[in-house]
């Protein structure tokens, strides 16, 4: 439940400098692509804490799967840059995306403590 508050937070935040900085049109692309960043990570984030205290090859395969699900994240970045410019112009896009996956990723480091 922490990373959910501590996601869409995130999501409102980066959003907020976002459309300071570039104005109404960073509202999309920060809304869409910081939830789904929220959602991927909450994904890893379970994967991961199923097998808190499995042996490490399970936890390796499943922190992999979390990894990937992020990557799917990024491509998924790219993918929308390249469809519509306009609706989700590069820079915005990216930092929507980064913005929030980058502070939850240190969220994983707690699970472990």
């Amino acid at each position: 439940m922490m990373v959910l508050r501590l996601g869409l937070g995130l999501t409102v935040g980066v959003t907020a400098i976002m459309v300071l900085f570039w104005g109404w049109e960073a509202l999309i692309p920060g809304v869409v692509f910081g939830l789904l960043s929220t959602g991927t990570q909450l994904a890893a984030h379970r994967l991961l804490v199923a097998t808190k205290d499995a042996p490490f090859a399970q936890l390796a395969q499943r922190w992999l799967a979390g990894m990937t699900l992020r990557l799917a994240g990024i491509a998924l970045v790219f993918t929308a840059i390249g469809l519509d410019r306009e609706l989700f112009p590069p820079l915005p896009t990216v930092i929507g995306y980064l913005g929030v996956v980058i502070p939850l990723l240190f969220t994983e480091v707690r699970l472990f403590r």
